[in-house]
């Protein structure tokens, strides 16, 4: 590159190296993510605009953190096409994740549920009444409930059911009961697995170094590790599975594997529907609410200008 001559070659330059420190800091050290859904209600509202710590994804996550990910269903794009997602992460390699009755246990042990996480509770509205000042008074987005619905399905926790019953638009409310059945659209969508979204599993989370051992029963959990993520060839002949023409059965995990859910369980497409979240789709940890330019309600606990998310 030719620089032009006398004072704009300096500011060229200046221009040239404040640019390179701009694209430095946003692959290294942080960036900035605002928050599209309710996945995460009502740790995050619709809106938050985040910190997103960038050099966790280069030395580590802990159990707990809130991660910024790339959507790992949108593999048929480019890593820096597809959308960002917020989630928890609840598993790391190796860590053995189970739902009973909506109860997180880790390793076998329970985890104690956390200020910010709400589940769907059933709101009934007054007749005549609007349900926008409710819904806006919660953080929750525009168009949340349709015109005229007097019964409207709600993230909430018990501390904000508490308040939500005592306004004077609410008739009354109730909690979601917990799910029953075995939908077909729960990783890792086999019948030999009759989860739902709140009895789940117990589920090992791959990580670096593991062999697995491969058989019909097992492959739909880890197809997508092997062919995808991993981008190895799989088929099957003469009755046997072949990865990348190897017969033997095993196969030796070469990355690190995360286990994430949403906050708002009932709320929230995570990891109990697409599966496990490679190393290298997580961009950040968000450590920081900046602000919220739509939030007013008086509702929600604490303000959303410098809201700090540690554990």
């Amino acid at each position: 590159m030719k620089w032009p001559a006398g004072p704009l070659r300096e500011w060229a330059k200046a221009l040239a190296l404040a640019l390179a420190l701009l694209g430095a800091l946003h692959l290294f050290v942080v960036r900035w993510v605002t928050v599209a859904n309710t996945s995460m209600y009502s740790t995050l509202l619709p809106g938050d605009l985040l910190l997103v710590e960038r050099w966790t994804a280069f030395t580590g996550f802990d159990r707990g953190d809130i991660a910024v990910l790339r959507d790992p269903v949108q593999d048929d794009r480019a890593m820096f096409n597809r959308r960002l997602l917020v989630k928890r992460i609840v598993g790391l390699p190796g860590d053995v994740v189970e739902l009973r009755k909506g109860e997180l246990f880790i390793n076998g042990m329970p985890v104690p549920t956390r200020p910010g996480e709400t589940r769907s509770w059933s709101v009934r509205l007054r007749p005549g009444h609007n349900p926008d000042t409710l819904i806006e008074k919660l953080g929750l987005p525009n168009g949340y409930s349709l015109p005229g619905n007097d019964l409207i399905d709600m993230p909430l926790n018990m501390r904000l059911a508490t308040v939500v019953e005592k306004m004077s638009v609410v008739a009354g409310l109730a909690p979601r009961a917990n799910a029953k059945g075995s939908p077909d659209h729960i990783f890792p969508f086999s019948p030999d697995r009759p989860w739902n979204n709140d009895n789940y599993g117990p589920l090992r989370i791959p990580a670096a170094g593991d062999t697995l051992d491969l058989s019909p029963f097992n492959l739909p959990m880890y197809d997508r590790i092997i062919s995808r993520y991993e981008s190895n060839t799989v088929e099957v002949m003469d009755g046997k599975l072949h990865v990348n023409g190897d017969a033997s059965g095993k196969y030796r995990v070469r990355a690190n594997y995360y286990f994430v859910l949403g906050d708002s369980r009932d709320a929230s497409s995570d990891s109990r529907y697409w599966g496990f979240v490679p190393a290298d789709h997580l961009v950040g940890r968000a450590t920081l609410v900046l602000f919220n330019a739509h939030v007013n309600g008086d509702i929600l606990p604490g303000s959303r200008t410098f809201h700090s998310l540690s554990n």
